[in-house]
């Protein structure tokens, strides 16, 4: 199989475990304007932000030869439960006769789970599939953990993008060489002394300002989509937490439940006054991540919606009242192909200062 996936955040994730199991792996592009072209034009023009990037993305990826995309699902109300079925078709309608391996949650449906993995997994056998998995997990947490750094040094660089120069030079060494859990922990290990090396101005930590992204997940890991939103609070002199990198979803959406991470379930518990009910989205992690932004002394919050999205819809009506409850500032960017750069970038400008001017005033 030539296969391909959704191009989303970290996606030297994908492109090992694909290669582990052997396959001859065709990486899409990162999406560009000819992409959001591709996927407005042969999209319903109701259809989420993302869907329309993945359609582009896969078009894309099947002009480069690829025969078979292999993404997950979603669940509830949320439309990306449909993107998978609704892909096939229209791409059939298209001319492209491409393979759908779609991943649901395990505990929705675990026989077809296993049935997709079979799939996926080809020659190779249980144990070593368990292994492959394993170290694409380990390679995961490794560079999300590096990505979190490079998001809050990025902000105090003192050459600018020094911080992203060692970063991209750290994946390449991944790319090349990740290959067991030993060797991803030594290449994180140096990755990390990497961009410790790299020049900082020393801030005190009273004057920083924090800021916390929430969102569906896509635009939120996707920064091709979101106006690179991580990078321009650090050009703003902002630190940034996004609430959502891979290893985070593979947690949330992919290991049963009995090996998930507690912190998923404590920020549901936090969000049960505001919302006691998952409508099949993240909106509930967001809600909890809101108060966990604010309990951790973060000064403000950006979420990111595709317009039209139900779970965030829903998220942005809650907003008002979760701001004055928990006393912290939470900006709404609503993306889509409409959506007008210099518009937003001034939008966040606006509230970087606003935060700023609040942190001034509280050292008074």
């Amino acid at each position: 199989m030539k296969v391909t996936f959704p191009y989303m955040g970290a996606v030297l994730i994908y492109e090992k475990l694909l290669q582990l199991f052997g396959h001859e792996v065709i990486v899409p592009p990162r999406p560009t304007q000819r992409t959001l072209d591709l996927g407005v034009k042969y999209s319903p023009e109701f259809a989420c932000f993302p869907y329309k990037v993945l359609l582009g993305s896969y078009i894309e990826a099947i002009e480069m030869g690829a025969d078979t995309v292999v993404t997950s699902g979603g669940s509830g109300p949320c439309r990306a439960g449909f993107y998978g079925e609704v892909h096939r078709k229209t791409l059939r309608e298209l001319g492209y006769d491409v393979n759908f391996i779609v991943f649901d949650d395990i505990g929705r449906d675990p026989q077809l789970f296993l049935r997709n993995l079979r799939k996926v997994k080809g020659r190779a056998s249980w144990p070593q599939t368990c292994r492959n998995v394993w170290t694409a997990y380990q390679l995961a947490r490794a560079v999300d953990r590096l990505q979190r750094l490079v998001e809050v040094k990025r902000a105090y660089e003192l050459q600018p993008n020094s911080i992203n120069l060692a970063f991209e030079a750290i994946v390449s060494q991944f790319r090349s060489r990740g290959n067991t859990p030993a060797a991803i922990a030594a290449l994180y290990r140096a990755g990390l002394d990497r961009l410790n090396a790299v020049p900082c101005r020393e801030i005190p930590q009273r004057q920083r300002i924090r800021v916390g992204i929430v969102g569906e997940i896509y635009v939120v890991m996707e920064s091709s989509i979101n106006m690179n939103i991580a990078q321009t609070l650090n050009k703003l002199g902002c630190e940034v937490s996004r609430s959502m990198y891979i290893s985070d979803w593979v947690d949330h959406a992919v290991w049963p439940k009995i090996f998930a991470r507690k912190s998923g379930a404590r920020l549901v518990e936090k969000s049960a006054p505001y919302l006691e009910i998952g409508i099949g989205g993240h909106e509930r992690h967001n809600i909890g991540n809101i108060i966990q932004y604010r309990e951790a002394g973060f000064d403000g919050v950006i979420h990111l919606m595709p317009f039209g999205c139900l779970p965030e819809l829903v998220t942005q009506s809650l907003i008002p009242r979760i701001a004055e409850d928990w006393q912290i500032p939470v900006l709404t960017l609503a993306l889509d192909e409409q959506s007008g750069l210099a518009n937003n970038l001034t939008r966040v400008e606006a509230f970087v200062e606003l935060l700023r001017s609040a942190k001034r005033s509280m050292a008074l």
